[in-house]
């Protein structure tokens, strides 16, 4: 059922929108708005996996009953 859910007239049809919508002048900004916004995302998730400490491997208790 999902297997034909975008074909080309559909993206053809969603960017006619947006121009229509946006404007071809606004596009350009908000592409690279969004460019920026990632890449920054990108950097601080893996700044947040670098800062997190590494897992110690669990040691079984010496005193086991």
């Amino acid at each position: 059922m999902l297997r034909n859910a975008f074909e080309p007239w559909h993206l053809i049809l969603i960017i006619a929108v947006l121009v229509l919508l946006f404007g071809s002048k606004k596009l350009p900004d908000m592409a690279r708005g969004l460019g920026r916004s990632m890449r920054i995302l990108k950097a601080e998730a893996r700044a947040i996996k670098d800062d997190e400490p590494a897992e110690e491997p669990r040691r079984e208790s010496a005193a086991r009953h």
